[in-house]
């Protein structure tokens, strides 16, 4: 059983028991947070597609912890004009385990 999900202006596929890094999410580690936004949901040869998503469908997950990634370089730089520019991003993100789809 696996089902789509929308969190964070993104789309994940995701089954039970599985780790991911989403765009952060508010609450403390330790919690559950219940994503509503379901796309879709598929068991064997039942599927449900929502249009856009389904409303008796959810799916919750745990949150693991919270941290930042790597840093994305950024340069802006124009040959022969003297100008160089330098800068850097770090996202935050939110790990979660998915421990029930429910539809």
């Amino acid at each position: 059983m696996y089902a789509v999900i929308a969190t964070g202006g993104k789309q994940y596929r995701v089954t039970e028991g599985e780790t991911l890094k989403v765009e952060k999410l508010a609450g403390e580690e330790g919690s559950e947070v219940e994503l509503d936004q379901v796309l879709m949901i598929a068991d064997g040869e039942n599927i449900q597609v929502g249009s856009p998503a389904l409303d008796n469908g959810s799916v919750t997950a745990t949150i693991k912890s919270h941290g930042r990634h790597k840093k994305v370089g950024i340069i802006k730089f124009r040959r022969r004009k003297h100008h160089r520019k330098q800068m850097g991003h770090r996202q935050s993100y939110t790990e979660i385990e998915i421990s029930k789809i429910q539809a």
